[in-house]
């Protein structure tokens, strides 16, 4: 197996808006986000990614571009992201970028003049004179928008604010590499590329076949504008042309795509992106019984099809999902469930993605009316859901646990007011428990989760012959409570115990030469007579091999 810097990394994900307000107007910015990084060094992670910085007017809270080459009026200037490279780089952090190829704001100076339609802009957009499908916009409604003023509809797979790019025009590749280039000369260091499955339409238009118009991965991943051949052809040009020369981190997003696909994406040879962003455990709702052996069998199939020649993203949470504790873990036992949770993250095959707040155990928000609620999504499915004639108190909760806002409340520095996240009142609500959950609080307890998270980055760094590229290997694949697994190398095996319960369960007796971290931490003198794993326990042991010895099918 390769080696390769991007592997060996710790990936912290930032949300600007969200993340530090540096001038007090309620905004998260660039500026917040230099403010911070001691922190981030002192966590140890290795790269920034942040979510789109460029300037936009926000249905989508940046991800409707408007100017690919200008930072965000509310995120600060240009000169602000020159500084926080520049400061990064002296702490040793990269940086990447969110980068959105398959569609642009409508304000987007292109979509004004395509819809003008005698320009040679005028076919950068996807246009026809009538609705010539059953497409529907992932963010609820029909994928397609009248535009008065050239007489024709757009196609939209997002929200309507969010034109499609039409990538059988060269010259919107052409744009794209300029695009790249530009960012590169100012320092980032690779490209998170969003929705990148999405790229290639197929150019019948011919309508897609749904059961369920509310299954998300449905319509995802309908093959007429989902992973066609051509989205291979482009990236493997941009990675010839742009990424491989540069050393880049790439990594694609793209959705609910199974195994063999996403080895297309990843694989060494095919020289298309360094890792793919899967979605496959997002469809479970819990780690427990049934769902627990699901996730064991998807990371044990993510390790055999894509760990030799290819790569992946291991993630529990994002921008885009609620938070994995309230999902995956149990608030009854935050402390040790978010312990357990991490230690999962960042002994799993994969370069681990931290999302903001994930490392201190941030958890949902619960909010009562939906217009505290700012997601596009969640509120045009509301809306959707309340002129289909339901009753509000059918779903209204059930939507609540999916909010992207989960995700996305201001970053919990502190006690104070906003929970030190600025001194107005934030874009968003502020999670009502910041007072307890916060940086400041977990800087100030040893055996806090984020101290928990320091020592697992440390950890994989230190024995990254084995976390990082060392085999992986599930020990008890029809457990439905807990999950034990060996990553191996040349001359040591580390052992992983999970318990993903609130049960005492009697083990056979634990052997190993040490335990490197438990967070139940009066056990860590003594291993050799353990038995009994507690409730939501993590434990880390090694065992290394004598001198001579060989670690068999390593």
């Amino acid at each position: 197996m390769k080696k390769k810097w991007w592997k060996e990394a710790v990936v912290y994900q930032i949300y600007p808006r969200s993340f530090n307000d540096s001038n007090n107007d309620g905004i998260g910015d660039l500026n917040g986000i230099t403010e911070k990084l001691d922190y981030l060094l002192e966590l140890g992670v290795d790269v920034l990614w942040l979510t789109p910085i460029n300037k936009s007017p926000n249905y989508d809270n940046g991800y409707d571009i408007s100017d690919y080459k200008k930072v965000m009026d509310e995120f600060g200037t240009l000169s602000d992201f020159k500084n926080l490279i520049s400061e990064a780089e002296k702490k040793g952090l990269k940086v990447i970028i969110d980068l959105v190829m398959n569609h642009t704001s409508y304000k987007h100076k292109w979509f004004k003049d395509s819809k003008k339609k005698k320009n040679n802009k005028s076919d950068y957009y996807i246009w026809k004179k009538e609705i010539p499908n059953n497409w529907r916009s992932f963010f609820s409604g029909s994928a397609w928008e009248y535009e008065e003023e050239r007489g024709e509809y757009y196609l939209h797979l997002y929200a309507k604010e969010q034109a499609d790019l039409n990538w059988e025009n060269n010259e919107v590749k052409d744009e794209f590499k300029k695009i790249m280039k530009w960012w590169l000369d100012l320092g980032v260091s690779g490209f998170r590329l969003d929705a990148i499955h999405h790229l290639a339409k197929e150019q019948d238009f011919s309508d897609i076949e749904v059961e369920n118009i509310d299954d998300e991965s449905q319509l995802f991943s309908a093959p007429q504008y989902t992973h066609r051949e051509k989205v291979h052809k482009i990236l493997n040009e941009f990675n010839n042309e742009i990424f491989n020369p540069n050393n880049l981190l790439t990594v694609g997003e793209i959705g609910y795509a199974d195994l063999e696909t996403s080895y297309k994406y990843t694989a060494t040879d095919r020289k298309e992106v360094s890792m793919v962003v899967q979605f496959d455990h997002l469809n479970l709702s819990d780690f427990k019984k049934d769902n627990l052996k699901k996730m064991k069998k998807i990371q044990k199939d993510w390790y055999n099809k894509l760990f030799e020649e290819a790569w992946i993203v291991q993630y529990l949470e994002s921008h885009d999902q609620p938070r994995s504790l309230s999902k995956y873990g149990d608030l009854k036992y935050r402390d040790n469930s978010a312990k357990l949770l991490a230690t999962l993250l960042l002994t799993s095959p994969g370069t681990p993605f931290i999302y903001q707040g994930e490392e201190i155990g941030m958890t949902n928000v619960n909010f009562n009316k939906i217009d505290e609620y700012d997601d596009i999504k969640m509120k045009n499915k509301y809306n959707e859901l309340i002129e289909r004639g339901l009753s509000e108190d059918k779903f209204f909760d059930e939507l609540k646990k999916k909010s992207r806002d989960n995700a996305r409340t201001p970053m919990q520095w502190n006690n104070k007011e906003n929970a030190g996240f600025s001194d107005s009142t934030p874009w968003l609500k502020v999670n009502s428990n910041y007072k307890k959950i916060n940086v400041e609080n977990n800087l100030k307890n040893n055996k806090s989760i984020l101290k928990r998270y320091q020592n697992l980055i440390e950890l994989r760094k230190k024995h990254k012959d084995c976390l990082v590229y060392g085999k992986y290997e599930d020990l008890l694949e029809e457990n439905k409570d807990i999950h034990i697994y060996k990553r191996k190398c040349e001359d040591k095996t580390i052992l992983i115990i999970l318990n993903f319960t609130r049960k005492n369960i009697n083990l056979e007796k634990i052997t190993g030469d040490l335990i490197l971290l438990d967070n139940y931490e009066f056990l860590l003198s003594d291993n050799k007579d353990k038995r009994t794993l507690f409730a939501f326990e993590s434990m880390i042991l090694i065992n290394k091999l004598k001198r001579g010895e060989k670690n068999e099918n390593k």
